[in-house]
């Protein structure tokens, strides 16, 4: 089982607690992003930078992961093909999406993008705060504690 990481959009704060996890667990992490990423001194943590364009990184992603991998994203297409290969998705906020919400969270997006298409103001998500930070460590743990330890 590895952790992988949608890294360009991933808070600092998400990084810097699964930096720690994967330190603690010893499981390897890798950061995925169109652009260089610093990451602690580890042998179990490295970052690949793909090339610039239109979901390279989640596609990079989606070809490298094996079934029961962990996929770090807020990004709700790239959580749906990641569950449909049999691993699984974590939303920065501390959501775990699932075969059961996917398929409603991408009706929302898609609905929501057709909105600001017509012009409608939607609005952004909400400031990235303290208990979200808190609901992803509590999720991770409780994620990682199912894995057997190496």
């Amino acid at each position: 089982m590895q952790i992988w990481v949608d890294a360009d959009a991933c808070p600092g704060v998400i990084k810097e607690i699964i930096f720690r996890a994967a330190e603690r667990r010893q499981i390897h992490t890798i950061l995925v992003a169109n652009q260089m990423m610093r990451t602690p001194p580890s042998k179990f943590i490295r970052a690949i930078q793909v090339p610039s364009g239109f979901d390279v990184a989640d596609a990079h992603i989606v070809d490298q992961l094996s079934p029961g991998d962990l996929v770090v994203t807020a990004d709700i297409p790239l959580a749906s093909l990641v569950i449909g290969r049999g691993a699984h998705a974590l939303n920065p906020r501390g959501e775990m999406y699932t075969t059961a919400t996917i398929q409603e969270r991408l009706s929302m997006r898609n609905f929501m993008e057709e909105l600001r298409g017509a012009g409608v103001e939607t609005g952004g998500p909400s400031a990235f705060s303290q208990a979200d930070r808190q609901a992803f460590a509590n999720q991770l743990d409780r994620f990682l504690a199912k894995i057997p330890t190496v």
